[in-house]
């Protein structure tokens, strides 16, 4: 057991699934991990389920699986949930057809299964906007064991009152969270041999309104290192003017977390799937530290593309905002240790310049 406190202060009760459809039929609720293979053999850049009120028994399913030589498989689509798993008369289950997450307690485990279909592509073709391929039966059963504090991602936007990032991030009138973990689990493929693995990841739990509808692009990025350091990192690009735009990082040296700003971001002005540079710089108000990274595992959305497949709200597919996504792993080296973990990036068509 971590020697410090785990859940880092907050209320283990914002972890746990609702347990109902909300009366706001804006609510949302989701919740989605980000996976790499300690050998950095696969990674599983975001696997999401996204719940709307309104539309409650209509559930949006991303799930990204993709491989170092720029094979990706996609499970994207709208799925309808089935009766949650219930324990000592609380719901515990989050689920949409194929996938499922389980909390297992309250900031500390979770458990993640995925048995369902998923098109067989390539980080080319889904950057060049092609959709569809070949199907494919994808399993996959995770145990998740938190490994840091959780970070309540938007909490310096709130205090300066930035609606626009408020919504893109943390969703208003809610919670939202991330936290970082160790796992293990098995990665079978159809037709292929099962796969058994240890690797790290992040773990996302949010609930509220969200409106990305100004989201002007973003750099997201966070690790796990085995010594149990870790950071995270978000970031908006420059605003038009040329003025810094809102940003906010945390440094966590295996005992404490310092606060920090991103001084410099590997914007997605130009993308490379596999060993393009993303290398981050931090200001801790003490110093800079920097953190360099290689992109790994990648998966692309192009812009118009939609984010989970045929599931619409209200009849509209959702889509990244118009923007281009970049979903992957990379892999980090902070004060020589190495470790690899998740970045997701966009920018708007007049800025990335493929």
């Amino acid at each position: 057991m971590a020697d410090f406190d785990i859940t880092g202060g907050l209320d283990p009760a914002v972890d746990w699934p609702l347990q109902g459809k909300p009366d706001d039929p804006e609510m949302r609720e989701s919740v989605n991990v980000w996976i790499s293979d300690d050998e950095g053999r696969f990674g599983f850049p975001r696997v999401c389920i996204e719940a709307v009120a309104s539309e409650w028994d209509y559930r949006g399913v991303e799930a990204n699986f993709a491989f170092s030589d720029g094979r990706v498989l996609i499970g994207a689509n709208g799925y309808r949930p089935y009766p949650p798993k219930i324990v000592d008369g609380k719901v515990v289950t989050m689920n949409a057809g194929p996938l499922t997450f389980e909390m297992v307690e309250p900031l500390r485990r979770w458990k993640m299964l995925f048995d369902g279909p998923a098109y067989e592509s390539t980080i080319a073709r889904t950057v060049a906007g092609e959709l569809g391929g070949p199907g494919r039966r994808v399993i996959i059963d995770v145990d998740m064991v938190m490994g840091a504090p959780p970070w309540v991602q938007g909490e310096k936007a709130m205090q300066s009152g930035d609606k626009v990032t408020m919504a893109a991030v943390g969703g208003v009138g809610g919670q939202r969270h991330e936290q970082l973990f160790t796992c293990a689990g098995t990665f079978e493929i159809q037709g292929e041999p099962k796969l058994s693995f240890k690797g790290r990841g992040l773990r996302i739990r949010r609930t509220g309104r969200r409106d990305t509808g100004e989201f002007p692009g973003h750099c997201w990025m966070s690790a796990l290192f085995p010594s149990g350091k870790a950071f995270g990192a978000l970031a908006f690009p420059p605003r038009r003017d040329g003025t810094p735009a809102y940003s906010e990082a945390f440094l966590w040296d295996g005992q404490r977390k310092v606060a920090c700003s991103v001084l410099e971001a590997p914007w997605m002005t130009s993308f490379t799937p596999h060993g393009g540079p993303v290398d981050l710089v931090l200001d801790t108000g003490q110093g800079q530290v920097k953190i360099s990274g290689r992109t790994h595992n990648s998966t692309f959305i192009a812009a118009g593309n939609p984010m989970f497949g045929n599931w619409a709200i209200g009849g509209v597919k959702a889509v990244g905002g118009g923007l281009p996504f970049h979903q992957g792993d990379a892999l980090y080296t902070w004060d020589g240790e190495s470790a690899y973990g998740m970045i997701e990036r966009s920018l708007p068509v007049g800025q990335y310049k493929g």
